[in-house]
Order: C-alpha cells, then structure tokens, then sequence
C-alpha cells in the first residue's frame, strides 16, 4: 500500500510551468511604495555568491556583537538613464515622449534624430519612465541595453519635477538604494524539458514495476476520462519568473571607491567594473542574469529589525 499521508509533489502556486517570456521580467508598480520621492526600482547583473564576515547588531539577537559569516549574492549595477516618459490615464498608456537620442540604444530601439520637449499631459493621473542599463559597462556580453518601465513614488506633480531634474543624467544604484530591504524579481536557470521526477519531486517506483521508474503510476482515472493539469508530467523546468522578497542590503558601493574584485576575477562572470550592491542570502537566476530590484512590497519586522555591519568579503 502507498502511503496516502505523503505531501503532494509540486507547488501549484507557480502553474503554468512555462518559458519566461523575457529575461528583464515586468512589475507591477500599483503595490510597490516608498517614504520618499524617487524611482522604485532597478537593474542589476547577478556576479555570484561570496561569504561576508559581519558583525551582528541586531537588538535580541543570540550573536548580538559577535562576529558572524552570512552568504551573500553580489550584483553588478551600472548607472541607468531615463529614455522616455510614459503616461498613464486610468491604468492604459496615454502618451509616451522619448527625452533621448542616445547612440548606445540604436541595437534596442529606433533612436529619433531630433528629441521632443517635455510635457505635462494634463489629461493623465500617473506618470512613469522607461530607462536603459548601461550593460556596456560590464563584462556581460551584450550589445544591447536592457531597458524596463519603473514607477516613482509621490503625488504627480512631484514625479513630474523628479524627473526634470534626471533626465539625461545618470542615476546610480546608490541613489535609489542604500540600505534596508528590497525585493529581487529574476528568471532562474533553465534545464529545458525534464521529467517528472526532476520537476516535481516525486518518488521512484520499485525496480519491478513496469513502464519505467521515472514516471507516476497512473495519470488519471477511467472516470472522468481525461487527464488533469495536476498531473505532473514531463515538460519545461527552469527559466521561469521568480520573486524573493525582503531580501537585505549589507553593503552598495562604487568599484573606484572600494575594488572588491578577486584576483582571478568572479568565476563564470568576470571582473566588476561599475556600481555593486550585496544582498543577503541567494536569489534566482545564473550569472550574468538580468535582475531587476525594487521597494519591498511586504515588508516584515522580523527581516526589517536585522543590521549587519559588514567587517570582510571572502
């Protein structure tokens, strides 16, 4: 007999189990806040993992002031730039007003030859911008730049006067981000089509049985005479949108201020010529993977109450 009080295998809550439609996911800004005014958002490239020496301050802590070792992920965070203004008029775009003419966006998009003045449009309620990475910068080999809709935070007329004083300037990850918690939304490495044993979890089935090991016992009853979607069977495993939430900031700093590069460089990425930020713990994706970091959407005490202070990189 099976044993019928075993955990169900694969989580519906990520179905369909498919191919992410881009590497640079969308976000949904409504939730998304911040105290300030400023952008939500931005676009790292995930370097690896690493071992930070800190030392804990967290209040009732069981290693309040003693030396602890965290893992870590480090991000690669070039300056960004503001390509257009896009605006919005009960939840459907409105207008949408290209402020640059960069050459580095001829491989992305079509570039205007002459840049139209900014505007209100008095008709809209939001207002949000399109901005591209300066992935050049980086040793990800890519000639074209990753370009993502971020939202602002603020009443109209305030984003409207924050992005007047941006526009054709660079904005770097410290700007947006200096400590605290943030969300890291990525899409993790694909394994093309797999079984579903590697894709689900479940169990092999005894050496004697018949019509393989690898695979359920029975994909449905005779009645209803049809297979579901719960059962797991082969197909796509990896490369799907994944989010973390309320992960930590240890450190942001600027490779010409402090250079926290290896030797050898980061193995399967390179060397880190441009902004970093290190986040406590791992997020999805391999390296080289465009990761996109906003505001917290719901933000816990229990990580919120953590600092760190960070002594040494391994």
């Amino acid at each position: 007999m099976t044993n019928e009080n075993g955990i169900r295998s694969g989580s519906l809550q990520f179905y369909p189990r498919v191919r992410a439609k881009k590497v640079i996911p969308g976000v949904n800004w409504k939730p998304v806040s911040r105290d300030d005014i400023g952008f939500m958002g931005f676009v790292g490239y995930k370097v690896g993992m690493i071992s930070v020496w800190a030392k804990d301050n967290t209040e009732q802590s069981m290693t309040k002031g003693k030396r602890i070792a965290i893992p870590a992920t480090v991000l690669e965070c070039p300056a960004m730039k503001i390509y257009s203004v896009r605006f919005y008029k009960s939840g459907k775009v409105l207008k949408d007003i290209v402020v640059t003419n960069d050459k580095d966006l001829k491989k992305s998009v079509k570039v205007p030859k002459k840049v139209s003045e900014f505007k209100d449009v008095e008709e809209s309620d939001d207002v949000r911008v399109i901005m591209y990475s300066g992935v050049k910068k980086t040793c990800v080999d890519k000639n074209k730049a990753d370009m993502i809709e971020i939202g602002l935070s603020g009443y109209k007329n305030e984003k409207l006067a924050f992005i007047k004083e941006n526009i054709g300037k660079e904005i770097s990850v410290g700007d947006v981000f200096s400590e605290g918690l943030v969300d890291v939304r990525g899409v993790t490495k694909g394994f093309g089509t797999q079984g579903p044993v590697k894709r689900f979890g479940i169990s092999l089935k005894s050496h004697k049985s018949e019509k393989g090991r690898r695979r359920p016992g029975s994909l449905a009853p005779w009645h209803p005479a049809r297979v579901t979607f719960r059962a797991p069977q082969a197909g796509q495993t990896g490369y799907h949108t994944r989010i973390t939430y309320n992960n930590l900031i240890l450190k942001v700093g600027k490779i010409s201020e402090e250079d926290i590069n290896r030797k050898s460089g980061f193995e399967h990425y390179g060397t880190i010529k441009t902004d970093y930020i290190i986040l406590k713990g791992s997020i999805p994706g391999p390296q080289k993977r465009g990761i996109v970091i906003t505001n917290p959407i719901r933000p816990t005490r229990y990580q919120a109450k953590k600092k760190f202070e960070v002594i040494e990189l391994r």
